[in-house]
């Protein structure tokens, strides 16, 4: 997709038509992506994709192939163009903290205000670190604080020069599942307050919805989607799209007279030909149950396999039939603790806003 050079610029950062490869490998495929003022857009996609790859671009870290990238109105790199990383003036956040062991917490947010008149930087220090809720921690050393603490001070130390954009390299991913939880409302809450634009990076589709504005899924180097977190959602490209924010049931069907006929009942198919093979791919919390009243084992019904309670939901396990007479193994996640006995007879209601059709194998 090329880039609009005729269009008016206002974003923080700009990706435009930027490819680079490593050898013969390609990481990252003609992409085209801005981030607004005070706006955080996740990059999000499986290993390998090209999401870091694009993070240490915008950082300088990375020279691409080809392509331009712009700040704020002004080219980092371009033809005859190279501006080198200490000159960009991006806040970044590594998985790793990075932080001097020697210094104290507020020593190493001073660190990064070299830039900055002497008298300020104490105060810009402590206003960062007030940001995130480590004001209190001044004094300390970084081997006495916890992980979390750690990279709420790596986070103050990216944002006490006030720079305009943040770039976030998979930032809780050492940390553990409460923790991060933790971590993540802090972070996300001082990028509000800071006013920066965000670039993140994160394989964890919860972690990009929670975070950001606008989430980019990558696949091979190429964005395959951009959108907010509900059109991404409810609405995904493909199947990759959908699987990524969560399990899914997944299996073939045949499009005939705009549905596909499932064990769920008839699910739409707008715009595919009849008898066109196609994949079904339903979410679990797509599947209500309630308990079979005279029901028969066929199409709106399944047998219960196991039933597992997750806390907040259920997991319930599922056997039901196709069309074929062959057995479907599905998941449905049900709210609270309804877990019905296993070998039960389930009815199922489908919620057909979760569940999506897309072109088979022997379409494409």
């Amino acid at each position: 997709m090329p880039f609009d050079t005729d269009a008016p610029s206002v974003s923080a950062l700009e990706f435009r038509n930027v490819t680079h490869s490593y050898g013969a490998v390609v990481a990252v495929s003609d992409l085209v992506l801005s981030v607004s003022a005070g706006e955080t857009v996740c990059l999000l996609g499986p290993s390998g994709c090209g999401k870091t790859t694009a993070l240490r671009i915008a950082a300088g870290l990375e020279t691409p192939s080809s392509g331009e990238l712009w700040m704020g109105g002004r080219c980092l790199f371009g033809p005859s163009v190279h501006v080198p990383p200490e000159q960009r003036g991006v806040g970044l956040v590594f998985q790793d903290y990075a932080l001097f062991p020697h210094l104290s917490v507020l020593d190493n947010v001073i660190f990064g205000l070299e830039a900055e008149k002497p008298a300020a930087r104490k105060g810009l220090a402590m206003d960062a670190l007030s940001l995130v809720g480590m004001a209190d921690y001044a004094d300390v050393y970084p081997h006495t604080l916890s992980g979390g603490q750690q990279q709420r001070v790596a986070l103050a130390r990216a944002l006490a020069p006030k720079p305009s954009v943040v770039l976030l390299d998979e930032p809780f991913s050492g940390l553990d599942a409460r923790l991060r939880d933790e971590v993540r409302d802090k972070t996300f809450h001082a990028l509000r307050q800071s006013g920066a634009a965000a670039l993140m990076v994160t394989h964890d589709a919860e972690e990009a919805m929670y975070m950001a504005d606008r989430i980019a899924v990558m696949r091979d180097g190429l964005l395959v989607q951009l959108g907010v977190p509900k059109e991404l959602y409810q609405k995904p490209s493909d199947k990759f799209v959908a699987a990524f924010f969560g399990e899914v049931n997944s299996f073939p069907g045949i499009a005939e007279k705009g549905v596909v006929e499932t064990p769920m009942g008839h699910i739409p198919a707008p715009g595919f030909a009849d008898g066109q093979p196609v994949d079904v791919v339903v979410r679990p919390e797509a599947l209500r149950l309630s308990p079979a009243q005279d029901g028969v084992f066929g199409p709106g019904y399944a047998k219960v396999l196991s039933s597992r309670l997750l806390g907040r939901s259920s997991l319930v396990h599922l056997c039901t039939c196709k069309t074929t007479g062959e057995e479907l193994h599905l998941h449905a996640r049900v709210h609270g603790a309804y877990m019905p006995s296993d070998e039960s007879l389930q009815a199922i209601v489908l919620d057909e806003s979760q569940a999506f059709v897309f072109p088979g194998e022997a379409a494409t």
